[in-house]
């Protein structure tokens, strides 16, 4: 039985054949294995050179897992050294102005946590590593939601580190220690961007936008010559808020040893931050982290626990003698699967000695997006949406695994292009929904890049668009009135058909069974279209209006030095034009058509939208309410249909015979999505359950109003 020898405190160093005759030196010397031991713990090698596990528990109070058995978890610090010289470092920016030690090499170190069963024999071969969203983990939820404990029954090794040097200790978040750029007298300056909203007034306010992140350090001179404007709309012209009206805080954050090499910063305006409105903030700042090295630490990690024979390798199984990692997969959601896509644009899925890092991907509801993730000055934790964070460096060509043209440069490139060139292409499922077309520029993923012609996919790549659905899934249940939107939230819960696609991503790395067919809406068959109204196929619904406003990525000019030194030198960016996004079509209950749709969308009690409108209490209105769908109840009865005014069908009139005909239509659906490997039949059950939530719909005389 292989079990996991690692205790508290434990810190071990590299085993590679070229110690052997040190080890029999040191047998001689010392004549005793407990003090080779105390040798080896001291020992670094290799791009990883040192996991010191701090903490070792047994996972849920001991819970044994079905045939996995119970699962340890093994939570401490992994340090890196790495040499800027290597052709696999070079694309990571300003590594080369980073401190070295006497090696020679940059050396950082990241949090990580895994999850290991105790028994390395009964994991199934396959380290999920989940790319943590702004140092949380959501895979657990993501994959065991609705189906408690699946990532566990079927034997998955987890893996998360921290790769973001803006996230701040607490709450358990995975924290990186990135090294600063300096120039040769003395910091480096440049000009920063922050941007946020509030949907509530308040007096205070991160100017990260996201809460727990740190930003970069104003200069004197930057605090005194910063600017603040704000404006309601993107498009709006900017209002400068003059400087006596506004103040910047700047704090040191230091937590449990850790101190955050990025400080919060904070800003404080006369009348207060008003709802809905974009404020922008420009200031000089210094000390640039380089944050690519967070992208090289997942790299080198996961390397390190598959391939290498060494004693700090939790995973390495010394009774098969070799890695109980027979498959690398990763995942990652929102703005960690935009990661994913980086890191491979970027080229991080070659670890230093030529090997794939990563044989599967599932990229999840990232859409068309990359990220702010290995500039000068680079903020990870932004993102591009129609209201606020827009024109940041993150929704920009290239969109598509496959090669494409950009209109505006005339460049031909693709996500995939570096991975190609080293032959380290992984497997990669691209899963979004629906509120990725409005929100995330889902479409340029398999158009060109102005919408005139569907793109051929790489035989390694599978996209499934997940209809009648939003960013994060939902819970089933038909939701109650909602205040933040002029819909209610859209209650799709589409994690079975995650799972489904986790196993069946899986089946393919580990066994080369081929998976499902992609599905998503295409030109070609004419179910993906133009989003304004009158080409959409939406019918006009009385009390709900129909959005004004896509996101729809701009050819931003960051200044001469983006393209090629990632150095931004223009604040706000220029744009030079606009790519066109497209959304599915709509059918006659204005639900959309081309999709991967949940029994609950495909035999429908609602329509189920990708997106949701900013109501006025949050200010801002009629905006999209960033990474929000709705939901609009269908009609109880044709009386009620005709009352409103509804062009949709009735629940009477789909449904007949009432609940029961409903849940007959129901089971058939979810049965012919088992059998095609779209969900599982150990999610049946699940499935049912979120039918019978809907049953009151039928019981009820009183019909839903629409919000």
């Amino acid at each position: 039985m292989a079990t996991l020898p690692l205790g508290r405190g434990t810190t071990l160093g590299a085993d590679h054949e070229g110690l052997l005759p040190m080890r029999r030196m040191l047998l001689v010397l010392f004549g005793s294995a407990a003090v080779l031991l105390a040798a080896l713990r001291t020992a670094t090698y290799g791009e990883v050179r040192r996991l010191s596990v701090e903490r070792e528990d047994v996972y849920a109070n001991g819970k044994s897992f079905g045939d996995v058995g119970r699962y340890r978890r093994l939570r401490g610090w992994v340090e890196f050294a790495l040499d800027p010289g290597l052709p696999v470092n070079r694309s990571i920016v300003d590594l080369s102005l980073a401190p070295r030690q006497k090696d020679g090499k940059v050396h950082f170190r990241a949090q990580f946590d895994l999850l290991v069963p105790e028994r390395l024999d009964r994991a199934n071969g396959v380290l999920l590593y989940e790319v943590n969203n702004r140092g949380n983990r959501l895979a657990l939820g993501m994959f065991n939601g609705g189906n408690p404990d699946f990532l566990f029954r079927h034997g998955y090794i987890l893996l998360w580190s921290g790769w973001i040097a803006e996230v701040l200790p607490g709450n358990d978040r995975l924290l990186l220690e990135a090294p600063v750029a300096r120039g040769k007298d003395g910091p480096i300056r440049g000009l920063v961007r922050q941007e946020f909203v509030s949907d509530t007034e308040r007096k205070r306010m991160q100017v990260t936008h996201w809460a727990n992140m740190g930003a970069y350090r104003p200069t004197t001179t930057g605090l005194a010559w910063a600017t603040l404007t704000w404006r309601l709309r993107e498009r709006d012209p900017r209002v400068l808020i003059p400087r006596n009206q506004w103040r910047l805080h700047v704090r040191e954050i230091e937590q449990d040893g850790f101190r955050s090499v990025l400080p919060l910063v904070e800003i404080e305006v006369s009348g207060g931050i008003q709802p809905g409105y974009i404020y922008e903030l420009i200031y000089e700042a210094q000390d640039p982290v380089v944050q690519g090295v967070g992208l090289a630490g997942i790299r080198d990690l996961v390397s390190m626990l598959r391939n290498e024979n060494r004693p700090d390798n939790p995973l390495w199984d010394k009774k098969l003698g070799r890695s109980a990692v027979r498959a690398t997969l990763a995942f990652g959601a929102s703005q960690s699967g935009r990661l994913l896509r980086f890191f491979l644009y970027d080229g991080f899925n070659e670890d230093e000695s030529g090997r794939r890092v990563f044989d599967g991907m599932f990229i999840h509801i990232a859409g068309a997006g990359l990220g702010f993730f290995n500039h000068r000055f680079a903020s990870p934790t932004r993102h591009a949406g129609q209201h606020d964070n827009h024109s940041f460096p993150v929704d920009i060509f290239p969109f598509s695994y496959a090669f494409q043209v950009d209109p505006f440069s005339g460049e031909r490139d693709s996500i995939l292009r570096r991975a190609i060139e080293r032959n380290v292409v992984p497997k990669i499922f691209h899963v979004q929904t629906s509120a990725e077309y409005w929100h995330r520029s889902g479409s340029l993923v398999h158009t060109d890049p102005l919408g005139k012609r569907d793109l051929a996919l790489p035989e390694n790549v599978r996209i499934y668009a997940l209809g009648g659905a939003q960013h994060g899934p939902g819970n089933g249940r038909p939701p109650a009135a909602w205040k933040r939107g002029t819909l209610r939230r859209n209650p799709t819960d589409y994690r079975p058909i995650c799972r489904a696609l986790l196993r069946a991503l899986t089946d393919w790395v580990l066994d080369q069974r081929d998976p499902p067919a992609s599905v998503y809406p295409t030109l070609r068959e004419g179910t993906l279209t133009g989003w304004r109204q009158h080409q959409s196929g939406w019918r006009p619904l009385p009390g709900v209006r129909y959005p004004e406003v896509i996101q729809q990525p701009e050819a931003w000019d960051f200044g001469p030095r983006f393209r090629t030194e990632r150095i931004i030198t223009i604040h706000p960016p220029r744009s030079r034009g606009t790519y066109t996004v497209l959304v599915p079509r709509y059918g006659p209950d204005n639900n959309e058509l081309g999709m991967l749709d949940m029994p609950s969308v495909a035999v429908p009690v609602a329509t189920y939208t990708g997106w949701n409108l900013r109501h006025r209490s949050i200010g801002a209105e009629n905006e999209l309410l960033s990474l929000t769908g709705g939901y609009i109840p269908l009609p109880a009865t044709e009386q009620e249909r005709r009352r409103r005014g509804d062009p949709r069908p009735s629940l009477e009139s789909l449904y007949p015979g009432g609940f029961e005909e409903y849940l007959k239509r129901y089971e058939r659906v979810a049965g012919e999505l088992i059998r095609r490997r779209y969900c599982l039949e150990e999610d049946r059950r699940r499935l049912m359950e979120i039918a019978e939530g809907v049953r009151p719909l039928f019981e009820s005389r009183e019909p839903e109003e629409s919000r």
